[in-house]
């Protein structure tokens, strides 16, 4: 399963498809998958032009755009420098992508899970408080899409998505929505990694409990329960973590089983 993401960055609102997405992506990937090392200077820009194909607007728009997600600093009369890996925007949803492909992802994500368990609880108490008769039909609408797609993991991902979106709306608390943006590129991320570990081994994704976890967070929701719709959000995201931490696993083992030949 490969779940779409839209042509624009939620972060910079670039477009992907042009000449400078393509070299925003093949210098992010080559900045977190360590070709240029943090303190390093970029290429100069005639060298990067000549590499990449593009002209000096396109490569310059683009390294404005990898500015803003904190990899590089461009200096006047210095050069464009690699900034420390602690400085770089954890919550770009690029930035996770590249780093899970770059074989770096499993750190990242594993704080974003621990910060998921102190966020999204809160979250579904302050939805359980504030939820309008919209955000409840929106949540509703959600979970029954999940319980039609139980055997269909793409359109599954993407109900389980949006019913992790509509909680956030119903908090009313604009940082945790815009939190929740940067959840919902994690849940992509974390299906695709679970469909391809299991389907190598010819397994499947069983979700008819996960559908019931989620019920619960709703009725909660519902009901203005706000400490057992905090308790059953945890849950949700303690399972996701389990069949997440599963999934690694079996991806770990599949690329050394196959550096091994």
């Amino acid at each position: 399963m490969s779940t779409q993401r839209d042509d624009y960055d939620r972060s910079s609102g670039y477009n992907m498809r042009g000449a400078h997405g393509r070299v925003i992506d093949a210098i992010g990937r080559a900045i977190v998958g360590g070709r240029y090392e943090p303190g390093s200077l970029l290429p100069k820009e005639a060298e990067l032009m000549e590499e990449y194909g593009v002209s000096r607007t396109s490569l310059r728009e683009a390294t404005k755009v990898l500015a803003a997600k904190g990899l590089i600093e461009i200096r006047q009369k210095v050069g464009t420098r690699v900034r420390p890996e602690g400085l770089w925007n954890a919550f770009d949803s690029d930035v996770l992508t590249w780093s899970s492909e770059e074989g770096k992802g499993e750190a990242i994500i594993r704080d974003l899970v621990e910060l998921r368990e102190i966020l999204e609880p809160s979250a579904a108490r302050l939805a359980a408080a504030r939820a309008s008769k919209a955000d409840l039909e929106r949540i509703a609408k959600a979970h029954l899409s999940m319980a039609e797609n139980v055997r269909d993991p793409a359109r599954y991902a993407e109900s389980d998505v949006e019913f992790h979106m509509a909680v956030f709306a119903a908090s009313h608390n604009v940082l945790l929505q815009r939190f929740g943006y940067f959840v919902a590129d994690f849940l992509h991320l974390s299906f695709d990694l679970q469909q391809k570990a299991l389907l190598e081994r010819e397994q499947v994704l069983d979700f008819s409990k996960d559908v019931e976890r989620h019920r619960l967070v709703y009725e909660s929701v519902n009901r203005a329960a706000q400490g057992t719709a905090g308790e059953a959000m945890l849950e949700v995201i303690l399972d996701g973590k389990r069949n997440l931490s599963y999934a690694v696993e079996l991806d770990s083992k599949q690329n050394v089983s196959e550096k091994s030949y």
